[in-house]
């Protein structure tokens, strides 16, 4: 049967046009670790976390890039950097990473996972999933499970995911999560990661129930940024000369990640999807209950974590 798209479903239409939150409140001293931080839409969260005062781990696989961002950081702000190598397509580079930072930081106030991937073509990783599902949802939920205790002893911590209006491509399936038996298709690989990532998203906000810990998703705009550099010429060529004329300047995006980072209305919202500011409700796919609670027992059988 054809799903009959409603009136609530078709919302992001609308609100990605709505007039966005902003906050001016100041995250002095907070420690704040940000993934995928060199450009696009980490690097303006960074931006603006720096300016309100937060202190900053950029998490990044480029480690010159890294350290460039970190200067301009430091001779901006009076505020303290590190930079930590991880590269999310392998998973023992998530869990050095974590350590390091656990091992550094008594406490965490932030997360913020930003890097992402989009690909055309199928490829596995060296942990044997494929690339995108690995990048844009394996990897980080494992980075935020191996920092959650770390986050539980900020006095408010929070959790953010950057997701995307890209589950709306749909293509999770749970017993081909690798696209090895049907053609793959880069928008629904993409769709499946996010959509997996929402839903673990709504799991752990049940598992932190009580806690001083909220998670939320955001979807960061349609703004220009590097995700899909990756792939050929030809791609590049459709991204950079006709689509990104209709895209906008990613700092709304971080504009928007820090009126989520730091706005005190918010300290108590958990489990949300947001169109960047705009509590948006999900497509219903990645509602689904029972598929969640499948993938939920999935992320942490491929992210090696006990069950």
């Amino acid at each position: 049967m054809k799903y009959k798209y409603t009136k609530e479903d078709l919302a992001f239409l609308k609100n990605k046009r709505a007039t966005q939150h902003k906050s001016t409140e100041l995250m002095t001293g907070k420690t704040c670790v940000v993934s995928g931080s060199t450009s696009g839409v980490g690097f303006e969260a960074v931006k603006q976390l720096a300016k309100g005062g937060a202190n900053i781990v950029l998490v990044c696989r480029n480690e010159n890039k890294a350290e460039d961002v970190k200067t301009l950081l430091l001779k901006e702000y009076p505020i303290q950097a590190d930079v930590v190598v991880s590269n999310f397509s392998c998973l023992n580079d998530v869990r050095k990473a974590a350590a390091f930072i656990c091992d550094r930081y008594e406490a965490i106030d932030l997360l913020i996972n930003s890097a992402g991937l989009h690909s055309t073509k199928r490829h596995l990783t060296e942990d044997g999933n494929e690339l995108v599902f690995q990048v844009n949802h394996i990897a980080p939920f494992l980075f935020t499970m191996l920092l959650l205790d770390a986050i539980k002893k900020s006095k408010q911590g929070r959790i953010i995911q950057v997701n995307s209006e890209g589950h709306r491509f749909g293509g999770l399936k749970l017993d081909d999560l690798n696209w090895a038996k049907r053609p793959y298709i880069g928008l629904r690989a993409y769709g499946a990661s996010k959509t997996a990532q929402i839903m673990t998203v709504k799991k752990l906000t049940e598992k932190l129930n009580g806690s001083n810990v909220t998670i939320n998703a955001m979807h960061p705009g349609g703004v220009r940024t590097n995700i899909g550099s990756n792939n050929g010429w030809l791609y590049r060529a459709w991204l950079h000369g006709v689509v990104w004329h209709s895209l906008k300047d990613p700092i709304i995006s971080g504009e928007a990640l820090y009126y989520l980072s730091a706005a005190s209305e918010l300290k108590e919202t958990t489990g949300k999807y947001f169109n960047l500011t705009i509590d948006e409700k999900p497509m219903p796919h990645a509602l689904d209950e029972k598929v969640r609670e499948a993938i939920w027992e999935k992320s942490l059988e491929l992210a090696g974590l006990p069950l």
